[in-house]
């Protein structure tokens, strides 16, 4: 059952952090989702402590950590420090879509509707090329800055045309993001009220389906490292593994024919030797059974660490190479 009130919240933040003493490899999200538990709490005071434990690791993800814990500020009257956060943010140019939507939305949410049309912009020429797949992750971007747009009253531009192209709602964006609307919602017509209404259960109904997406189909991945250390620990897997560059192209085209099948929310998890000899154990098997491996990929996108496939084309390669995808893998 989903929290619906404060001590809901507490007590599901409570319960993640008691998962985190537990799996502290993967402390980083759950954490996270701990801290998000908080703030609909109202202990925001709580959620920034998690935020400082995070930032003083420091945190995997830096850019999003510090997204959050400057929206999280902001609410609660410290905007100096917000803002320093979020030009910091802004200027290490995350490759995530996740941070520069969080850093927008914020803007937004505090009527710096300027500074906030020119962060997703900034975001969507960094991160989606338009004339390629848009991935899901970065959709966020695109719907916000449409809906800031029609805030601004701006004539539509190629990356609004974009977002409409890809909005699926039975209402279009245009309607959604209308000013006119919150004039609507003092109206006394109750045709007016009904249409409302129907608008509203629109924009809920795509965000039950975007909080309600299962956990990514997500495809293991091991560092050349990692994959080295497994296959000098258990041979027998060198038959799954023949060669790092083989795994790699592997990973690739099972996604690739995984969405050319129709399969949505892609992801790759990639696997540590510690936390995979940790799981086998937890299971009650050897690391050397192949049914495993599909098994421990689902467990670690479960607990948030998959990271969304394909990447954008000149985002960084997943495999690590530090070459844009487009340069790489995604060739």
């Amino acid at each position: 059952m989903r929290p619906d009130t404060p001590a809901d919240h507490t007590a599901e933040a409570e319960r993640l952090l008691r998962t985190a003493a537990q799996y502290p490899e993967d402390q980083e999200p759950l954490l996270l989702q701990a801290a998000a538990h908080l703030e609909l709490a109202g202990d925001r005071v709580g959620a920034t402590s998690l935020y400082d434990q995070l930032l003083a690791v420091p945190a995997v993800n830096l850019p999003l950590v510090k997204a959050l814990q400057a929206a999280n500020l902001w609410e609660y009257g410290h905007e100096a420090e917000a803002r320093a956060i979020i030009d910091g943010v802004r200027a290490s140019s995350p490759q995530d879509p996740a941070p520069w939507a969080i850093v927008a939305e914020t803007l937004e949410a505090h009527d710096e509707l300027d500074a906030a049309h020119e962060t997703f912009t900034t975001a969507l020429t960094l991160l989606v090329d338009p004339s390629d797949e848009v991935p899901y992750a970065a959709l966020a971007l695109l719907t916000g800055r449409h809906r800031v747009s029609r805030l601004k009253g701006n004539t539509h531009d190629e990356w609004d045309a974009l977002a409409d192209s890809l909005h699926t709602g039975d209402i279009g964006l245009d309607e959604l993001h209308d000013p006119k609307r919150l004039w609507a919602l003092g109206s006394n017509d109750p045709a007016v009220l009904r249409a409302e209404i129907a608008r509203l259960q629109a924009e809920l109904g795509s965000y039950r389906a975007a909080l309600s997406r299962p956990f990514p189909v997500a495809v293991l991945h091991w560092p050349a490292a990692e994959l080295t250390e497994l296959l000098a620990a258990y041979p027998s897997l060198t038959a799954e593994y023949p060669s790092h560059p083989a795994h790699l192209v592997k990973i690739e085209t099972s996604l690739r024919e995984l969405a050319a099948g129709g399969t949505t929310n892609l992801g790759i998890v990639t696997g540590s030797i510690p936390s995979y000899e940790a799981f086998a154990a937890s299971e009650y098997t050897s690391p050397t059974d192949l049914d495993l491996l599909p098994q421990y990929a689902t467990t670690l996108a479960a607990r948030g660490r998959a990271v969304s496939w394909p990447p954008g084309r000149n985002a960084t390669c997943w495999c690590g190479s530090g070459v844009t995808y487009r340069g790489c893998h995604g060739a």
